[in-house]
């Protein structure tokens, strides 16, 4: 196996530092969006060749669980790496109709590389859960520590100032790494740097991607959430398929008048639109078989709409009296002689 190390080192080493360009281009590039085409292009070459790497790496069996942190080569340690890259690359994927999975793939590397870590005894932290919160979680189910108490509000405003405790010192420990970090880097990448400032440098890098990771895992449980209480409301819709309302019979627009005189005033101006009083409007609704306390007529099983509209104007037809046609005849002269909007000269503006 250290044979096939030497021979792929120099190999693995570029398939590491191309993914790690292609994301830093993607994180702090020109571009106004991690949408853009010129964005996705380098994540999904970043992918590629960091994948490459994560499968080198595995073959190599260049870390084990069972081993210590003296035991991996300090030019090795920066390997350790290629699932956090990983992570950071997929998360920043915009295929929305694959979002979720993405997430879950990115989440697996971020804690992927976390175990390893905590196995390696780098850095102190607390390794979150190996699945995210599903939307029904409480709290409690974050995998954070919170006191024992009463059940109050308190709990929650503790577990609160926790976790804004805990995000303002990781803050402050990632400037500070990046502070030492950068003190180290141009000896280390010139390679002027003898072999315990490389190994310096590499475990600073380690621990403050294990920030990063603490962090993008806390956003990806939220997205995750959202996005799976959002699926479930869409496969669990109010109504079932299929299922529609009782048919109603529609109703032709009209005004609706106090009296007669009304009713010749308002249907002046607006000649396409019946009128009629509260008292013809009562009379015809009671005609057409609604009770007052009803909304639409009754109707036997089985008969639609078309056929219940029909019946409907039939009977009212056979019950127009002499006097209601003789009204109608009257107001039908009365539009011809009369234009829209006569008499309306009050307000001329």
């Amino acid at each position: 196996t250290m044979a096939e190390g030497v021979g792929a080192a120099p190999r693995l080493a570029e398939l590491l530092e191309s993914g790690r360009r292609l994301w830093e281009e993607a994180e702090n590039g020109a571009e106004p969006s991690s949408g853009a085409p010129a964005v996705q292009e380098k994540v999904r070459r970043g992918l590629e060749a960091l994948r490459r790497a994560a499968a080198m790496v595995q073959e190599l069996e260049l870390f084990s669980e069972n081993e210590e942190l003296d035991e991996i080569a300090s030019a090795d340690l920066r390997y350790l790496l290629v699932p956090a890259l990983l992570g950071a690359l997929t998360v920043k994927q915009v295929d929305l109709s694959k979002r979720l999975e993405h997430l879950e793939s990115a989440r697996a590397q971020f804690w992927s590389f976390l175990k390893l870590c905590r196995s390696y005894g780098i850095g102190d932290f607390q390794l979150p859960p190996a699945a995210a919160p599903s939307p029904s979680s409480g709290e409690e189910d974050g995998g954070s520590p919170s006191p024992r108490g009463p059940v109050t509000a308190q709990p929650s405003l503790v577990a609160m100032a926790l976790s804004r405790k805990t995000k303002i010192e990781r803050y402050n420990q990632k400037k500070e790494l990046e502070s030492k970090l950068a003190s180290l880097r141009t000896s280390v990448e010139s390679g002027q740097a003898d072999e315990d400032q490389v190994r310096e440098f590499y475990i600073l890098e380690l621990k403050k991607w294990i920030n990063t990771s603490l962090e993008e895992i806390e956003s990806i449980d939220e997205e995750m959430v959202l996005l799976r209480s959002r699926g479930a409301v869409k496969q669990s819709p109010a109504a079932p398929p299929g299922a529609s309302r009782p048919g109603r019979t529609p109703l032709k627009p009209f005004i609706l008048t106090r009296d007669a005189a009304q009713a010749r005033l308002f249907g002046a101006g607006y000649p396409g639109l019946p009128t009629m009083t509260v008292d013809d409007w009562y009379e015809q609704r009671r005609r057409q078989g609604v009770a007052p306390g009803q909304t639409v007529p009754q109707r036997a099983p089985g008969v639609t709409d078309e056929e219940l509209q029909k019946q409907q104007q039939e009977k009212k037809e056979e019950e127009d009296d002499e006097e209601a046609l003789q009204k109608a005849r009257s107001w039908d002269d009365w539009k011809d002689t009369h234009f829209r909007g006569y008499g309306n000269r009050q307000n001329m503006g």
